[in-house]
């Protein structure tokens, strides 16, 4: 008989795994929630001419695709952004500005498998549209730090870069490269960190080598690391794009550090982003130790909802990506030793018992407890052990003795305490002890 095996790069949660992946999920959410974001959701399967032409070359190679049964050319989802694009467009008079909204949500790419990098993975996304200015980003930025400050991470286990491809496009035009030379120089600073000087050889191949000079400060502007640097660089009176540009680094790092932020963010011109359709400012989480590829990356995308038919409508996000973060919080020793535990584990003798314990164990269950009792007649013995293994909070002994008078031996299994409690008053004993509905 043939065994079969999950595919490569994909995964399966048994049940010790989930919960732990749902405690992740559930900060993250608490946290949107906090901020003020709306969560929506969406298919999975989506036109395949959404990412051809709007996500870049290097998701574009990574799709899973395909032609279905009517004829159409689609693609699991590699990332969220078009789509959230394309939601977002097809109702932005209706929806109030600025739009905040985020999701939780399972994305497939077909790459190379690595560390913390698989062929699915979930990411938590999150964006605002219709805000032009950095007061976006401070809040998104704001909202990337908590959303890994929630698990108790500091800025001694993750900082944020920050850079800017406005910037980037300004300060090579003064260096007098066009549109098209300018893509491919950032095509190279964006490979730089990996690669070295190995990184512009695209840009040499297409257009021929990058002048010396020029190259000399592409290089040096590249190893930017603070806003006085970048004064410094380009603080020559004329450039009025620059000047603009300037004042809304100082707007973003001021709003961020006034949210007592800015020991996490950290200037960094070598961050581009890859994907096509960024414009602004660009960011990506890091952990401190830097053995862990990127945990969060975003940035601001203006033109992308016009692009896929909506109206005109500036737009800035980010993605989490769950993998890389879940081994960071491995790494922390910040994985918590979850247990679903049942509330109460009742204690069951005979068969009259069994009946007359079904009415309460239902009843405590639509109330919202957890509670669990052997599906078979098993000795009393194994069921107090059954109870005690199972973390429960307390024990409901329905025997024979209780079953004569009426009432069910309730037992704390913390303070190994117990009394008789009358049948008809199970769930109000077992809400005074727990605390109200259980969650």
């Amino acid at each position: 008989m043939a065994t079969f095996q999950t595919l490569p790069g994909f995964r399966e949660f048994y049940p010790e795994d989930l919960i732990r992946r749902s405690h992740i999920f559930r900060l993250w959410r608490q946290t949107a929630n906090a901020f003020g974001f709306a969560e929506y959701d969406a298919p999975v399967l989506e036109p395949l001419e959404l990412y051809k032409a709007k996500s870049g070359e290097e998701i574009e190679n990574q799709l899973f695709s395909f032609t279905d049964k009517g004829g159409r050319e689609v693609a699991l989802r590699p990332e969220m952004t078009p789509t959230v694009c394309r939601l977002v467009g097809a109702r932005a008079s209706a929806l109030k500005r600025p739009i905040k909204w985020f999701s939780i949500a399972e994305f497939y790419r077909y790459e190379r498998m690595q560390k913390g990098r698989g062929r699915c993975f979930h990411q938590f996304n999150a964006d605002i549209f219709g805000e032009p200015g950095p007061e976006a980003e401070i809040e998104l930025i704001a909202l990337l730090i908590q959303c890994l400050g929630a698990f108790g991470l500091t800025e001694q286990d993750f900082y944020v870069r920050l850079s800017d491809r406005n910037l980037w496009f300004y300060y090579l035009e003064t260096l007098g490269l066009d549109d098209a030379r300018i893509r491919g120089v950032l095509g190279a600073v964006d490979r730089h960190e990996k690669y070295g000087d190995e990184a512009f050889k695209a840009y040499t191949e297409q257009f021929g080598p990058l002048d010396a000079a020029v190259k000399e400060k592409v290089l040096a502007f590249l190893h930017v690391k603070s806003l006085s640097e970048l004064e410094r660089i380009l603080g020559a009176p004329g450039a009025e794009k620059i000047t603009a540009r300037l004042a809304d680094w100082r707007k973003l790092l001021g709003g961020l550090e006034a949210m007592g932020l800015a020991r996490f963010i950290e200037v960094d011109l070598g961050v581009v982003r890859g994907l096509a359709y960024y414009t602004g400012f660009v960011f990506e989480a890091f952990d401190r130790k830097g053995e862990l590829r990127a945990l969060a990356g975003g940035g601001r995308y203006d033109d992308l909802v016009e692009k896929l038919g909506g109206p005109a409508l500036p737009a800035v996000g980010f993605a989490i990506g769950d993998m890389t973060f879940a081994l960071l919080l491995e790494q922390r020793g910040l994985t918590p030793n979850l247990v679903q535990a049942p509330d109460v584990y009742c204690v069951i003798g005979g068969e009259a018992e069994r009946r007359a314990a079904f009415a309460g164990i239902h009843a405590l269950r639509a109330a919202g407890f957890r509670v669990e009792y052997p599906l078979k007649e098993v000795a009393f013995g194994k069921q107090f052990k059954a109870a005690a293994d199972s973390g429960a909070k307390l024990a409901l002994i329905y025997g024979a003795d209780e079953l004569a008078k009426g009432v069910v031996k309730f037992r704390d299994l913390t303070e190994r305490s117990e009394h008789n409690v009358p049948r008809d008053q199970i769930l109000a004993a077992v809400r005074d002890a727990i605390g109200g509905r259980a969650g």
